[in-house]
């Protein structure tokens, strides 16, 4: 099963052609860390710019250059390949000497600290994106200002972004395979890692099943909703809708959707509906992710959108210059989306 593309919400001023990822530097991120290193401490810490590299191919030549295994080192996110990222890396009882001299194709090491502890997926407040939109339409940049400004009063639809499916939706159809066929026995035929991948790609599928569901009432609060707060991603369950709404407004928090497993929480009424609507188009009852091997798959809930902050636009020789911060987890294919007329990467036509 291909996944689901899903459509933008649509802006009041429109949206525009334009292309991304024309060039790796057309596309820049930068991590904003949860918290700073403290200078003291066993692991070190590398502020690293790579080019055109994925992350876990930094971390295979990292672990070749200094004799150490790829799981010394730690790392808040993955960051795109095709762009120019800058993000923390640790290693546990690294060589300082050794960490600034690191000489690996694609990545520069522009600072080397320390600090206490392994830098642990998650520990990131979220990521700032620098994008060049080429060959743009007729008045895009005008555009581009007004809808950005409209998404940040109203936030963004969370969609997973494609790179969460795998090559043409392939990690969505081995899990739908896995979790229709049992998944215990799927398991022993594919490593933990490549499981986790698949199981990922369907509950992003069922995320991204319900935004479209709920796309047009996005920022509204319903009856026995499980709402979120961005700041901490804190869950409750909604009891007066009325009395949450100017803080949905406001993009304190948001109605929330299914990353199904057993320890999610389950909302009820209306909410609940339209989560059991999408879970049955995958052909699933909810019920095949309550046992799932390696421990995986527990189950949370997710934002049905995400803040976008200190957004900007302005003229670029060959387009627009786009810029915005989002928290972790959300990505910016999803800004993209809600721009764009078309949004897949040039390189792939």
């Amino acid at each position: 099963m291909k996944p689901t593309r899903p459509a933008p919400r649509g802006c009041e001023a429109g949206r525009f052609r334009g292309r991304y990822k024309v060039e790796p530097q057309d596309f820049v991120v930068e991590e904003v860390p949860a918290y700073e290193p403290s200078g003291e401490g066993d692991h070190v810490w590398l502020w690293i710019e790579k080019r055109g590299v994925a992350t876990l191919e930094m971390l295979r030549a990292f672990g070749a250059a200094l004799g150490r295994h790829e799981k010394s080192f730690g790392i808040a996110g993955l960051k795109d390949a095709r762009a120019v990222s800058r993000q923390w890396v640790s290693v546990e009882l690294g060589d300082e000497r050794a960490c600034k001299e690191l000489d690996v194709a694609g990545v520069r090491v522009l600072k080397v600290t320390r600090h206490g502890n392994k830098l642990r997926l998650g520990h990131a407040r979220g990521n700032r994106f620098e994008i060049v939109l080429r060959g743009c339409s007729d008045g895009a940049l005008e555009v581009a200002r007004a809808n950005l400004a409209e998404l940040e009063r109203r936030g963004v639809p969370n969609y997973f972004g494609e790179q969460r499916f795998g090559k043409r939706g392939a990690n969505l159809a081995k899990g739908l395979e896995a979790l229709r066929g049992g998944a215990k026995a799927m398991s022993r035929r594919m490593p933990r890692r490549v499981f986790g991948l698949v199981l990922s790609a369907v509950q992003s599928e069922l995320f991204n099943r319900v935004v479209i569901r709920r796309l047009d009432r996005l920022g509204e609060i319903l009856p026995g909703d499980l709402a979120q707060l961005h700041k901490n991603g804190a869950v409750f369950t909604v009891e007066d809708p009325a009395r949450e709404q100017p803080r949905a407004d406001s993009l304190e928090l948001s109605a929330s959707g299914p990353m199904p497993g057993p320890d999610m929480l389950v909302p009820t009424g209306e909410p609940l509906a339209i989560e059991l609507a999408a879970l049955e188009e995958l052909g699933l009852s909810g019920e095949e992710f309550n046992d799932l091997p390696f421990g995986l798959g527990r189950g949370e809930r997710r934002p049905l959108r995400c803040p976008i902050r200190s957004v900007a636009a302005r003229a670029h020789p060959d387009g627009v210059h786009v810029g915005f911060t989002l928290p972790k987890g959300c990505y910016a294919t999803s800004v993209l989306r809600e721009l764009l007329e078309d949004t897949i990467w040039f390189a792939q036509r």
